[in-house]
């Protein structure tokens, strides 16, 4: 089955508690979930960059949800891209509390080549690579796991 993943930032809506962040990520982890599309969300406390992988079908439909939701503003596409496998098949959603200077970093990165990691390409410092590095220290232990929220370290 032929997966896409989108990678987008974009500023809050307003203030936002931790419980209803929470509550944001439950309800798309049950959407994503009946989709197919796992992934992950950093939030500043100000900004959101998401990340989320799955078929074609079910990326389009969180996508709809994401352009349609209230919670944010400014949504920004940094990359839309087949990929061969999934990087994040361990959580239809998590969230990660992160440093804003982190988001602005990964945003301003380079999304063209987000897909060369796992398309075999030659090693660059892109943007996705950077999203990997950050997040490889809240992964499971066991592939399965799902976990949806951690504060910033």
């Amino acid at each position: 089955m032929p997966l896409c993943a989108i990678a987008y930032v974009s500023d809050v809506a307003g203030p936002l508690s931790a419980a209803h962040l929470d509550a944001l990520v439950e309800d798309a982890i049950r959407f994503n979930s009946l989709a197919g599309v796992t992934g992950v969300l950093l939030y500043d406390g100000s900004r959101f960059l998401q990340y989320f992988e799955g078929p074609d079908d079910g990326v389009s439909a969180v996508h709809e949800r994401v352009l349609q939701a209230r919670s944010h503003r400014a949504i920004q596409k940094l990359g839309h891209a087949r990929v061969p496998q999934r990087y994040f098949p361990y959580w239809s959603m998590r969230w990660l509390g992160v440093e804003p200077t982190q988001i602005a970093g990964l945003s301003a990165g380079d999304w063209e080549a987000f897909a060369d990691r796992i398309l075999g390409g030659p090693p660059v410092d892109s943007a996705m690579e950077r999203l990997m590095r950050f997040v490889a220290p809240h992964l499971p232990e066991r592939a399965g796991v799902q976990q949806t929220r951690s504060s910033a370290e």
